[in-house]
């Protein structure tokens, strides 16, 4: 099973997928340029603007992609 393939089961099984939960759970690095592939062979991919604070208290933004419709 290649990383893409990996992307799109974890999207399919838990709804959506962020940078860190791709590193963590899966060991992808790249999620960007992998959701950029999975939109080149057809797949739509929604994108949600997410917001947390990290260790020391700054106001961190990432992006979390889930499986359009």
């Amino acid at each position: 099973m290649n990383s893409k393939e990996r992307i799109k089961n974890y999207m399919k099984t838990f709804g959506s997928i962020s940078t860190m939960e791709a590193f963590m759970d899966l060991g992808i690095t790249r999620l960007g340029a992998r959701i950029m592939d999975l939109e080149r062979e057809g797949i739509p991919i929604e994108r949600k603007r997410e917001s947390s604070v990290n260790r020391f208290g700054e106001k961190v933004n990432y992006m979390r992609y889930s499986i359009g419709e």
